[in-house]
């Protein structure tokens, strides 16, 4: 049975939570509410001797939460996220001791006098705290005054990191947005600091903890701050918690988060994106699948998408303008994705029958469907386990990701979708041709179905949808999954791009990019992506190189016996016998200049060094015979790794035509190397 701690009062057309949070938080100390907020500690006057003016404020959510299920010795995993504020009361006071995010098994036991940020120094009782800390102290083992700890019934944290350096500086005065997550099965808690209300690709601080040690069977949740010998505003809002017990259906959670609800602030009501509407109604949905039960969910997700629908229509028609000239790209205001009914997806799919299965990966199994309008259509059903995890929302960020995009070629569309009786649903037109791999590596007969033109024509189609998403689109769309399997072929054996659940959206002036736990699948990853972490236009042009050698070649990425088709070619063309690597199943039936070319430019598009790879545009451009072919080494340039990644492109690859000398050889083949 799923509990929902907050008192909700259901608004459909408005979609709102509504949580008052004075019956829900009990304040300890100096705490008090403030507006749309928690003030956790008192501001002090300078002038008044510190010994009678310490501060020390604790507020937690008043009813205990459920961590262990003694019954079924499950454990919980849990994630939060909040927005705070450290604002000093005048420069001469300076800054206080900082705040801490806490689950502690006993709400009084928190120092009620100077420091440690109301955490106990040494407790008695379990508790777990992130520690936002703005206060030196080298007997704590600080390692700074502006750094995020995460502290285990200690003040001395069990990790930490620099804020500062980190991007997170806590002492900017602007308000944050902090994310924290505890994964029990991964026995790992993440915590993520950003200046926007978008979580960032990459974790602030990671650290491999087993809390199954310091969970009572119910513990407190909220926060503590103290001002010490400093004197600062601590102040808390937009608070969301939620707990889901690992080996069980049992799920406790509760938020004080919603669009009118006590902790937001009156500007929440501000425009926002597309992305920002599907992420706020993914969590609307997941907060009221437990609140209301799957029959009353149906009103919600009715109301719900039909105001997403509306607000994406005017959203992407306002974008369009500056879209009038690109061939490739169209709007039309039936573009917009449809709301299909449970009933509609069962129908289509003869209630997801296995014989229409036509696709299986690890988040979602594709059916073949047939809709009542007669249209065949592609439809992605979301396994249950990935749907509502809270450390997996492949439904969402997906839904989210294509709102993103205009319509274009060579991009599979988005028609529908469906969110009713617990199926989270995608609907995608339907690419009669299957996808390019099953073509490619269908070893029925000696001769493949697919001709030299239609592959050139395939390679250019895809070109020309990277081109769009690097390019063309107002934010630029880096795939980070480009591989044969991803490429579906129309009837006429036109390509087009699709499943875009790992890809990473920028705004094109970014320049400092985070890295990213690597995402995709070997033989198709850039070296410099799979060493650093950071997703690039050129690690798309990599993968983009990889399946231009697969289509001329024949030959998978890794082949049964680990032979890379990228080590393969290279070798060819270094003993001047690049021909050969043509696929034997063309029997020769291809222009050599053509062949040439395409193998000359998946080489190039491969380089070891991420600088001297073309871009989508230009390895079109040579591909189709409107650019020269540039210089290419003679042999495979070597990739050197150094601890400072790309800071140096000397140190990254040789480009003497094979000279090594002094280079690092156990790196000279990443992908045989990691594979």
């Amino acid at each position: 049975m799923a509990l929902f701690f907050s008192l909700l009062f259901l608004s459909l057309p408005a979609l709102h939570f509504l949580g008052p949070a004075t019956v829900n938080i009990t304040l300890f100390g100096d705490a008090r509410l403030r507006n749309d907020s928690v003030s956790l500690t008192k501001e002090r006057n300078c002038s008044i001797p510190q010994s009678s003016s310490f501060s020390v404020g604790r507020a937690l959510y008043s009813a205990p939460v459920r961590f262990l299920d003694l019954n079924s010795n499950a454990v919980a995993s849990f994630s939060s996220s909040f927005s705070f504020t450290l604002t000093p009361s005048s420069p001469s006071c300076g800054f206080g001791d900082g705040l801490a995010f806490l689950i502690t098994s006993n709400a009084d036991s928190f120092i009620h006098f100077d420091g440690y940020l109301g955490l106990p120094y040494n407790a008695q009782d379990a508790y777990f705290a992130v520690e936002f800390d703005t206060n030196f102290d080298a007997a704590l083992g600080d390692i700074n005054g502006n750094h995020v700890g995460i502290d285990v019934n200690n003040v001395i944290s069990f990790a930490s990191v620099d804020g500062t350096a980190s991007g997170a500086d806590l002492k900017g005065m602007k308000e944050l947005t902090a994310w924290i997550e505890y994964s029990h099965p991964m026995r790992t808690v993440q915590v993520w600091v950003g200046a926007s209300f978008t979580k960032p690709s990459i974790p602030l601080l990671v650290a491999h903890i087993d809390l199954s040690k310091q969970f009572k069977e119910f513990m407190r949740v909220g926060f503590s701050a103290s001002n010490g010998r400093g004197s600062a505003a601590h102040v808390v809002r937009r608070w969301r918690f939620k707990t889901t017990l690992s080996s069980s259906i049992t799920k406790d959670t509760f938020s004080l988060d919603s669009a009118d609800c006590f902790l937001c602030s009156p500007d929440d009501s501000g425009t926002k994106t597309a992305a920002g509407i599907f992420q706020d109604l993914h969590y609307w949905f997941h907060s009221g699948l437990k609140t209301l039960g799957f029959k009353g969910l149906i009103a919600l997700t009715v109301s719900a998408f039909s105001v997403m629908a509306i607000s994406c229509y005017f959203l992407f028609k306002s974008k369009l303008r500056s879209r009038v000239g690109l061939q490739d790209c169209a709007f039309r205001a039936d573009n917009v994705p449809e709301r299909l009914t449970l009933s509609e997806i069962k129908s289509a799919t003869m209630s997801f029958c296995r014989k229409r299965v036509i696709g299986q990966g690890a988040s979602a199994t594709v059916y073949k469907g047939l809709l009542p309008s007669g249209e065949l259509v592609a439809v992605k059903r979301f396994n249950h386990i990935n749907c509502f995890d809270s450390f997996n929302n492949s439904f969402s960020h997906e839904f989210a990701t294509m709102a993103e995009f205009l319509k274009h070629k060579n991009l599979v569309q988005l028609l529908g979708w469906c969110c009713e009786g617990g199926e989270l649903v995608l609907v995608y037109e339907y690419m009669p041709s299957g996808s390019l791999d099953k073509l490619l590596h269908n070893n029925v007969g000696a001769v493949s179905v697919l001709s030299w033109e239609k592959r050139l024509r395939i390679i250019l189609g895809v070109a020309s949808a990277l081109t769009y998403l690097h390019e063309e689109c107002e934010r630029q769309i880096i795939h980070r999954d480009v591989k044969a399997c991803n490429i579906m072929l129309d009837a006429d054996f036109n390509a087009k791009l699709g499943d875009f659940g790992l890809a990473e959206v920028y705004e094109h002036s970014t320049v400092n990019r985070q890295a990213t736990l690597p995402a995709g699948t070997m033989g198709y990853l850039a070296p410099e992506y799979v060493y650093s972490g950071v997703p690039t236009e050129k690690t798309d042009v990599y993968s983009f190189g990889v399946v231009i050698l697969e289509v001329a070649t024949g030959r998978r990425p890794v082949d049964d016996d680990g032979t890379v088709v990228v080590d393969t070619v290279w070798e060819k063309w270094e003993k001047g016998k690049l021909m050969e690597a043509a696929d034997v199943k063309l029997r020769g039936r291809f222009k050599t200049s053509e062949m040439e070319r395409i193998l000359i430019v998946g080489l190039l598009c491969v380089h070891p060094n991420f600088q001297s790879r073309p871009t989508i545009k230009d390895a079109a451009k040579i591909i189709k015979g409107e650019a020269a072919v540039p210089f290419l080494p003679k042999k495979k340039p070597t990739l050197r790794m150094g601890t400072s990644l790309l800071d140096d492109p000397a140190d990254i690859s040789s480009l003497d035509g094979g000279s090594s000398q002094g280079l690092d050889e156990g790196y000279m083949t990443p992908e045989t190397h990691l594979s």
